[in-house]
């Protein structure tokens, strides 16, 4: 949208025209000339006649230089869409595991099973997106932890970092001490005190340097609050022969879920521990996650603005060059000569 920073510039539209009729007219004193050439009369006769050609042309000119120096005076400004920016949020950092046993297919989407990976993607992206007004970051771990994503308000972007993801990453086994304790160096330096970690993971610390309650309380020293998701389902039947009921058994694919160490590392935290057997109900648990740490509803709106006044004044100056340019003699000259090789 186009605004005008000074609009009452615009008020001194008729100055000219008001000087023209208020002003007292220049009085011009003529003295007789001793002309001793008469053959140059017809030259001086022409000089004047292009002259009178030209008035109207300058005078569009000047009108329309001085209405371009007025827009540009009166600072003409393009205002952007508003732009939501909040004042104040946590700092959130999601820490995903990727090892292999998140290859696992027990997660119950519709009437097929899925691994836990990819149904922690798509639970994963729609919390994301309501987290408006959250620097979020994105720690993938497996044998080592590394941060895909830092804090950003970014959300698109930890999205699609997040899909890219996949199985293997970072190694085959689980680093929870050491993601932790990446998150941890992550938020620690951040200002404020509402700094949270979410842990998603489907087994126990089987790698890294950092044991996952002692990294814990390194978190609880600085006052980071971690939510842990243990994810898998508890109970898996496996088909029998020929994909009957004949020789199937039931069995717990979670059974090296470390739920004890979770609940420990939340509760140290000031956290909670939730866990998550098909895809619905870790839906209800990030859900859940955003009543207890709500997103902050006061917001800044700013506007991008680009500045135009040099447009507007850039073409007056060039009209205005033109027009000097056209009153020079050399021009006036150069009119007359080709006045003069026109055939009669």
């Amino acid at each position: 949208m186009l605004e005008f920073q000074l609009p009452w510039v615009f008020y001194c539209l008729p100055i000219p025209l008001l000087a023209y009729w208020l002003l007292p007219r220049a009085k011009q004193q003529q003295t007789a000339v001793r002309v001793p050439f008469y053959h140059s009369l017809d030259a001086i006769e022409q000089q004047h006649s292009q002259k009178n050609q030209q008035r109207p042309l300058k005078m569009a000119s000047l009108i329309l230089s001085w209405l371009l120096l007025l827009t540009a005076a009166a600072q003409p400004t393009w205002i952007g869409d508003p732009i939501h920016l909040p004042t104040e949020g946590r700092d959130l950092m999601l820490a995903v595991d990727l090892s292999e046993s998140m290859r696992m297919e027990d997660m119950q989407a519709g009437d097929d099973l899925v691994n836990r990976l990819v149904a922690v993607k798509a639970v994963i992206n729609d919390f994301v997106d309501r987290r408006a007004g959250d620097r979020i970051g994105l720690i993938l771990f497996g044998s080592q932890a590394y941060v895909q994503a830092p804090l950003t308000f970014d959300r698109e972007t930890v999205k699609r970092f997040m899909t890219e993801s996949q199985i293997g990453f970072a190694g085959p086994a689980t680093a929870i001490g050491d993601a932790i304790g990446l998150a941890v160096k992550r938020l620690r330096k951040r200002p404020g005190d509402k700094h949270v970690v979410i842990l998603l993971t489907d087994g126990a610390n089987t790698a890294g340097e950092v044991q996952p309650l002692a990294a814990a309380k390194f978190a609880a020293k600085h006052n980071i609050s971690i939510y842990t998701i243990g994810v898998g389902a508890d109970q898996l039947t496996t088909p029998g022969f020929f994909g009957s009921s004949f020789g199937s058994r039931t069995i717990n694919p979670s059974k090296d879920l470390d739920e004890d160490t979770l609940q420990k590392i939340a509760a140290l935290t000031g956290g909670k521990y939730f866990r998550a057997k098909n895809p619905q109900q870790l839906l209800e648990i990030y859900r859940l996650v955003d009543e207890l740490e709500p997103t902050e509803d006061d917001a800044k709106t700013f506007r991008p603005s680009m500045h135009l006044f040099y447009w507007p004044l850039a073409a007056a100056l060039i009209i205005s060059f033109i027009t000097a340019l056209l009153q020079l003699p050399w021009a006036l000259w150069f009119n007359r000569n080709r006045t003069a090789q026109e055939p009669s």
